[in-house]
């Protein structure tokens, strides 16, 4: 008897298709990474509509982001004075609302309320243009979609997180000295006296490096998943949802990473 030629293969297991499938993914995303390094140095620049996205992203965010640092530094520091007032160090608490606020809440508060609104924004306008065939269309009418969708606004968030952190640790150290102000009667020029005594350059510096971080996953993610959404509506909610899910998870592990190598550099 003749033997078949060419017989059908076997149907891969389940953990090797994810496999395959994972480090797929992994090869589409760093190939996103590097074509965006790319295109950001590499004429025509679109400086306009970088401009329109920096309004987006960073006015756009002004209310939510003041009421949010406000109520930050109000609560956190009204939750601290019974712990300090137990040793009878209640005069600490601006350097430590300083400490707080500059070293971790300020960069990632920013970052996970910009991440809620700009993330999810990206990603669903990105995923419409790509189900409505939008991007295909400039495409074909010579323009780059990728450097006018995708560029412009990594780079709006790359520039705005960092200025709405530190708006952020302004309002919130502002919340704070209210409630310091009327439980101690604490004069403004004391209070700052006590803040800017209680952190260093490197502090500054190193929530200034993890806002530059968590604003540029936050425009990566956002794009990727918004350039590579599916056909159908359930694409476009999808590519937003896991546009937020992801940049928020990939923050805390940059928080982690940076705060590690801070502590060993101090």
């Amino acid at each position: 008897m003749d033997q078949i030629e060419n017989p059908a293969k076997a149907p891969k297991p389940v953990v090797t298709r994810k496999l395959d499938k994972f480090f797929l993914t992994l090869y589409e995303i760093t190939g996103f990474i590097s074509r965006f390094f790319k295109e950001a140095f590499l004429p025509p620049f679109e400086f306009k509509e970088t401009i329109r996205q920096c309004y987006q992203v960073g006015y756009r965010s002004l209310a939510l982001i003041t009421m949010t640092g406000f109520i930050t530094g109000l609560v956190f520091t009204k939750q601290s004075r019974p712990s300090l007032e137990n040793f009878g160090a209640v005069s600490w608490l601006p350097g430590l609302i300083s400490i707080a606020i500059v070293r971790a809440l300020a960069p990632l508060v920013t970052a996970l309320i910009a991440a809620g609104k700009v993330g999810s924004n990206i990603g669903a306008e990105l995923g419409s243009m790509k189900v409505t065939e939008q991007i295909d269309a400039m495409e074909v009418s010579a323009t780059n979609p990728f450097k006018f969708l995708v560029v412009t606004r990594v780079l709006a968030t790359t520039f705005m997180i960092p200025i709405l952190a530190m708006y952020t640790g302004f309002v919130g150290l502002i919340g704070s000295f209210i409630n310091v102000n009327q439980n101690e009667q604490t004069s403004l020029a004391t209070f700052f006296e006590g803040v800017f005594s209680s952190i260093s350059f490197l502090d500054i510096f190193s929530s200034l490096i993890k806002s530059i971080l968590f604003g540029f996953t936050i425009g990566i993610v956002g794009c990727y998943q918004g350039y590579h959404s599916e056909k159908g509506t359930e694409g476009v909610g999808k590519a937003a949802n896991t546009a937020v899910v992801a940049s928020m998870f990939l923050i805390f592990i940059e928080e982690t990473i940076v705060v590690q190598i801070v502590a060993a550099i101090r």
